[in-house]
């Protein structure tokens, strides 16, 4: 590191002759005397000034500055000025996710995070900074668990950031004493076979398939709502899932599926069949809309599931006036209060057609790589951490392998297709 310290009292002059002497300048006298000099890592000048008498010790920071390059741990001088909500508003606008994530993280940050750390400037991150934002998360009654430990999650992703780009020498979030909010079990109870069914009858006639291709397919909502004539291949029978609806700002805009994996799901008969049908009662509809964003390139499918006015299935309202009316005809909740309100059911949303799906398969003995990909999911160890708990055990499954090898096979009855 090339630095040097600079002298603002006196200035170099040099003579006719050559000769060299010093002069003051005129700011000899008043202000800092010393400024000391270097090239920072991203090719820019950094430098702290010094009072009259502190030459020392402005080497001193110099050379330790140049220590600091060497190891890896220096740390920019602007991190002083930068706070955890201005970088942080910086790094969700180069974020490379989807702008529907990144407004949720955004709302994580802005609602849970920011009042508490927002202010704090980087380079004065501790661990026990860290630990303080995990026991007010954990005490707050109105966040969950697992809500915590995304918020904690977007905020040791902010900071992680911060290292990367020279503004911290390390991530509070990795000291041992840091843990991440505490996230309460809780194991997924698929439904059974008969509340799929008693929901299904419930619903309007219009939406009944919808259940078909959750609880046979797997889909999420917004890819049973983005579901499109160009995706089913009756013949191969195999549905492909290649696009979702999603909310952005209030606007529905056509994405990609979750993590942006297009996967092939295999199409049951009695699927395909209920799909027909209603593709026979409720002809599919071509629907424009802009492609991941608002202001998107506009791109139009032919979709299998609208409403009665001929567009989106727009999933607030699904969710209040159909769905949960079905959930509590079918009793899997209470009826609506007197004000005309539903109680909370987050665990019997759609997405528990899904779980359903998850534990049929893994009920008939599919493995969970196969199921983790009909799923969508971003990898096996997810399936297998929301499921492990649905999958036979080991002993059932050694049962029943020595019983197929050594119990006598049944014997067909007599009758006219036996008799010889």
């Amino acid at each position: 590191m090339a630095g040097h310290i600079q002298d603002r009292w006196f200035k170099t002059e040099t003579s006719p002759d050559g000769k060299t002497t010093k002069v003051k300048t005129v700011r000899h006298g008043t202000g800092m005397r010393y400024r000391a000099r270097y090239i920072g890592p991203d090719g820019t000048e950094k430098s702290k000034s010094f009072p009259d008498g502190q030459k020392r010790l402005a080497e001193k920071w110099l050379t330790n500055t140049a220590s600091d390059m060497s190891r890896g741990q220096y740390i920019d001088p602007r991190a002083a000025r930068i706070t955890f909500k201005s970088y942080a508003e910086k790094w969700l606008t180069a974020h490379s996710t989807e702008l529907s994530s990144q407004i949720v993280v955004e709302q994580r940050l802005r609602l849970h995070a920011l009042p508490l750390i927002g202010s704090r400037p980087l380079d004065s991150f501790r661990p026990e900074h860290i630990r303080g934002l995990v026991s007010a998360l954990e005490k707050n009654p109105a966040v969950s668990g697992g809500y915590a430990r995304n918020i904690y999650g977007d905020v040791r992703a902010v900071l992680s950031a911060a290292v990367d780009d020279g503004l911290l020498p390390r991530n509070p979030c990795s000291a041992k004493s840091v843990r991440p909010p505490a996230a309460e079990p809780r194991r997924v109870v698929p439904w059974l076979s008969s509340q799929v069914l008693a929901v299904r009858s419930a619903l309007p006639e219009r939406y009944r398939a919808m259940v078909d291709v959750g609880a046979g397919c797997g889909l999420r909502q917004g890819e049973i709502v983005g579901l499109a004539e160009d995706a089913l291949d009756f013949d191969g029978a195999n549905l492909r899932v290649v696009r979702q609806v999603r909310l952005i700002r209030g606007k529905a805009v056509f994405a990609p599926p979750k993590c942006n994996k297009e996967r092939d799901v295999p199409l049951p008969p009695s699927v395909a069949e209920a799909i027909r049908a209603h593709m026979d009662a409720y002809k599919p509809v071509e629907v424009t809309l802009p492609w991941r964003k608002p202001d998107g390139p506009k791109v139009s499918a032919r979709l299998l599931f609208t409403n009665t006015a001929s567009w989106v299935v727009w999933r607030s309202n699904f969710n209040i006036q159909e769905w949960k009316p079905a959930l509590a005809a079918a009793g899997v909740i209470a009826e609506a209060g007197e004000d005309g309100k539903y109680e909370s059911a987050r665990e019997h949303g759609m997405h528990a057609l899904r779980h359903f799906y998850a534990s049929v398969l893994l009920d008939a003995g599919e493995s969970i790589k196969a199921v983790s990909q009909y799923l969508g999911h971003s990898d096996p160890g997810l399936t297998l951490r929301v499921y492990a708990h649905l999958m036979p055990s080991s002993q059932e499954r050694t049962r029943k392998a020595v019983d197929r090898l050594f119990l006598p096979a049944p014997r067909e009855a007599d009758g006219p297709e036996t008799a010889q």
